[in-house]
């Protein structure tokens, strides 16, 4: 069975949209990048008990932004079903919960699952040069959202830069 869906976990501004970048540059075929920052934008501002972005950068997801986020994981899997391959650019609030979320939307499917880590001080800094997230975010989410999460390939954005940990997910397909 060939990898048709790449999951990228990571805290905010850890690097997964640039990796997502890179990996569409470096795979041989096409991949769609489809991440929770998409959803969100997506989302009606007047969604009940939808998601909140407190101001020292935690963030809080009720039912309603459950709601829609099923039904987006049911739509990026159907995507894949139909031929498309797809990178996932994600952030695990819920840590293994959110991963089993995305288990069972994906069930029957090959995902190749990647922790995309980065010291929260170096996001911290991505996040402040970015200019358009809660101050906050970055750090407070840079090991809560590995929490319980298998992967099988870790690569580290404070480490290695976006390119580097491309190649390294890209040789982990078919592996």
């Amino acid at each position: 069975m060939t990898t048709k869906v790449i999951v990228l976990n990571g805290g905010s501004s850890s690097g997964k949209s640039g990796i997502a970048r890179c990996l569409q540059a470096v795979l041989p075929d096409p991949w769609l990048t489809l991440g929770v920052d998409t959803l969100i934008d997506a989302m009606p501002s007047t969604v009940e008990d939808g998601i909140d972005f407190a101001a020292d950068g935690g963030v809080n997801v009720g039912s309603g932004f459950r709601q829609l986020e099923d039904a987006w994981m049911t739509g990026v899997a159907a995507m894949v079903r139909a031929g498309a391959r797809v990178i996932v650019d994600d952030a695990f609030l819920g840590g293994a919960a959110s991963q089993q979320r995305w288990r069972d939307a994906l069930d029957g499917l090959e995902v190749l699952w990647v922790g995309v880590r980065c010291d929260g001080v170096v996001a911290a800094g991505r996040e402040m040069a970015r200019g358009d997230r809660v101050t906050g975010m970055a750090e407070a989410q840079a090991e809560v959202v590995h929490r319980g999460v298998v992967y099988d390939v870790e690569v580290d954005t404070g480490v290695n830069e976006a390119l580097a940990c491309a190649r390294e997910i890209a040789s982990a397909i078919g592996r």
